[in-house]
C-alpha cells in the first residue's frame, strides 16, 4: 500500500526518507519553492542558446565530440538523439525498489535548479514515481562516470514514448502505457537530454539498496551472534561496557551493549557462571569489535550515500545568478563506488562471523552440544551440510567483495580516461547480502536447534522472542528432513527487517 504523502524540498533527503521509498511506494509532490529555482535554470539555458554561446552540451556534441558545434535549430534534436543513442543497457532489469529510487534522486536533483531542465519534465518525472508507472531499466552498461549514461538513458527513453514501462510488475511498451494514461511524449529541450542522462542516481540507489538490506542482516546477525553464545554456554563478560570504553570505537560501543541486552536475564548464562572456561573463541568473544567496525562502515556509508541522494551531479551546472554555465566532473561516482567497496567488504565480515559461529555449534568438541545438532548423529547428518552452504556462500563472498573502484577503463575516445566503475560496484552488494542473509539464516536455524538442547534451561526474553520468530519457519529438528525450506524461510525473515523493528527497536544506522 502507497505510504503517506511526501513534499520533497530539493536537496533535503534524508536517509530515513530514502529508505521509506525503498520500501514501499509514496506519493511525493515537489515543494512550490523549487519551482522558482527551476525556472530560473532552465531560462539561463534558453538565453544561452538563443546568444549563440558555446557550452558543452548545449550547443556541441558530447564527449570527445564537444568540439562539434550544434546549429541553433538542432539543440532540441541533439537531446533527443542523445537519449536513444545512450540506450545501450543490457542485462536483467532493475528491481522496483531500486528504480524507484533512481525517480527519487534524479527528481530531487533536478529540482535543485542547476541542471537547466524545465519543470514539466520535472513534473512527468514525478507522475511517473506517483503513479507506479516504472522505466524498465537494465541492470549493466554504466561504468559509474560520466554519469550512470546507458541506465538513465532508459530512465529518459519512456519520456520520449521509448522502451518500456513496468506497471504492476508487468513491463509492457512505453507508449502503449502512456496512451492509456493520456500521456503525450515529451519533446526534449537544449540540454535537458543531458540533464537526465548525466548523474550519478542508478549507482547510489544501488548503493542504498545493498545498505537497506544490510541494516537489516546486521540486525538478524546480532540476535543470531547473541542466541549462539547462549547456546554455546558462552560468556558475556567480553561485552562489559569498560573494555570497549577504552578502545572507544562507537560502532563497538553500541555493538557490546544490544549483546548484553540480547542476553540479559538468561538463565543459560546464569547456570555457567563459575565454569572453567576462561575465554571463548573470537567468534564469539570478538563480536563487538567485528560487527563494531562493520556498523561503523555502515554508518558512514550511509552518511556519504546520503549526501550524493541529495547532489547535483549532472554537467555542465547552471548558476541562473551569474547566467554562467560551468563544466565540471560532479558525474564522477567515486564516493559511491568507495562507500560500495567498503560496505561489500564489511557485508562479508559480517557473513564470515556468522559462518564460524555455525561451525562452532555443529562441533561437538567445541560447543558440548550433540555433534551436528542432533540426537543420533551418525544416523542423522543435522546440520552438517546446512554448514557447508554456509561456508560455500561465505567464501563466494570473499570473491565478490574484491574493490570495484580500483578498476578503470577508459571510454569515449580516451576523453573520460579515468571512471569509478560505482554501478556495478554498487549492484554486487545485493547478491553479497542474498548470500549474508542465507548464511545468517542458517545460524539462526543451529543457534534456535542449540538453545532447544538446553531445556529445560531458558535464554533471556529477548531471545525467547527472537525464537518464537525463527520457530515459527523453521521447526526443531528432531531427525534429518530437507532443511532447504527452512533456510529460505529464514532467509525471507531476516531480509523482512524484522529483527531492526521488532527485536532491536531502533534505528541501527542513526
Amino acid at each position: 500500500m502507497p505510504g503517506d504523502r511526501f513534499t520533497l524540498t530539493a536537496g533535503a533527503l534524508t536517509l530515513q526518507d530514502l529508505r521509506s521509498f525503498w520500501e514501499a511506494p509514496r506519493p511525493l509532490d515537489l515543494a512550490p519553492a523549487s519551482y522558482d529555482a527551476i525556472r530560473a535554470s532552465a531560462e539561463t539555458v534558453a538565453a544561452v542558446v538563443a546568444e549563440g554561446r558555446t557550452v558543452y552540451g548545449i550547443t556541441t556534441g558530447f564527449g570527445s565530440l564537444a568540439r562539434q558545434t550544434i546549429s541553433a535549430d538542432q539543440v532540441a534534436e541533439l537531446q533527443s538523439r542523445l537519449v536513444r543513442s545512450h540506450s545501450t543497457g543490457v542485462g536483467p532489469a532493475l528491481d522496483d525498489r531500486v528504480v524507484r529510487l533512481i525517480l527519487l534522486t534524479k527528481i530531487n536533483a533536478l529540482a535543485r535548479g542547476h541542471s537547466g531542465i524545465r519543470a514539466a519534465v520535472i513534473d512527468r518525472l514525478i507522475l511517473h514515481l506517483n503513479e507506479g508507472l516504472y522505466p524498465v531499466i537494465p541492470a549493466k552498461g554504466s561504468v559509474g562516470a560520466s554519469g550512470d549514461l546507458a541506465p538513465l538513458a532508459h530512465l529518459s527513453g519512456v519520456l520520449l514514448g521509448e522502451g518500456q514501462i513496468r506497471l504492476n510488475g508487468e513491463p509492457r511498451p512505453a507508449r502503449a502505457v502512456m496512451d492509456e494514461h493520456g500521456l503525450a511524449p515529451i519533446e526534449l529541450a537544449a540540454k535537458e537530454g543531458l540533464a537526465l542522462l548525466n548523474g550519478t542516481q542508478v549507482s547510489t540507489a544501488l548503493a542504498l539498496h545493498g545498505l537497506f538490506q544490510a541494516a537489516d542482516i546486521f540486525a538478524a546477525a546480532l540476535a543470531a551472534g547473541a542466541l549462539s553464545v547462549d547456546a554455546a554456554l558462552g560468556s558475556d563478560t567480553p561485552f562489559d561496557p569498560r573494555i570497549h570504553a577504552l578502545r572507544g570505537h562507537e560502532g563497538q560501543i553500541d555493538v557490546a551493549a544490544r549483546l548484553r541486552a540480547l542476553l540479559q536475564g538468561s538463565e543459560i548464562r546464569q547456570s555457567h557462571l563459575d565454569c572453567d572456561r576462561v575465554q571463548d573463541p573470537y567468534s564469539l568473544r570478538c563480536q563487538p569489535q567485528v560487527m563494531g567496525a562493520a556498523l561503523d562502515v555502515m554508518r558512514s556509508t550511509a552518511r556519504s550515500l546520503t549526501i550524493e541522494a541529495n547532489a547535483v551531479s549532472d554537467n555542465p551546472l547552471v548558476f541562473p545568478d551569474s547566467g554562467e554555465v560551468l563544466s565540471g566532473g560532479n558525474f564522477h561516482a567515486e564516493p559511491v563506488a568507495f562507500a560500495a567497496d567498503m560496505l561489500a567488504m564489511a557485508m562479508a565480515e559480517i557473513g564470515a562471523l556468522s559462518e564460524r559461529r555455525t561451525a562452532l555449534l555443529v562441533d561437538a568438541t567445541m560447543s558440548t552440544l550433540p555433534a551436528f545438532l542432533v540426537a543420533e548423529p551418525g544416523l542423522n547428518s543435522g546440520f552438517m551440510i546446512a554448514h557447508v552452504t554456509a561456508a560455500a556462500l561465505a567464501s563466494e563472498n570473499k570473491m565478490l567483495s574484491h574493490p570495484a573502484s580500483v578498476d578503470s577503463l577508459p571510454t569515449s575516445a580516451n576523453q573520460e580516461d579515468h571512471v569509478s566503475m560505482a554501478a556495478h560496484g554498487a549492484r554486487r552488494l545485493s547478491d553479497i547480502a542474498q548470500n549474508v542473509a542465507g548464511i545468517v539464516a542458517i545460524e539462526l536455524m543451529a543457534a534456535a536447534q542449540g538453545i532447544d538442547l538446553r531445556r529445560p534451561l531458558k535464554t533471556s526474553p529477548k531471545l525467547i522472542h527472537a525464537m518464537e520468530a525463527v520457530r515459527a519457519e523453521a521447526a526443531f529438528l528432531e531427525d534429518d528432513r530437507l532443511l532447504a525450506p527452512d533456510i529460505e524461510a529464514l532467509t525471507e525473515l531476516v531480509l523482512s527487517g524484522w529483527f531492526s523493528a521488532r527485536l532491536l527497536e531502533d534505528d541501527l544506522l542513526s
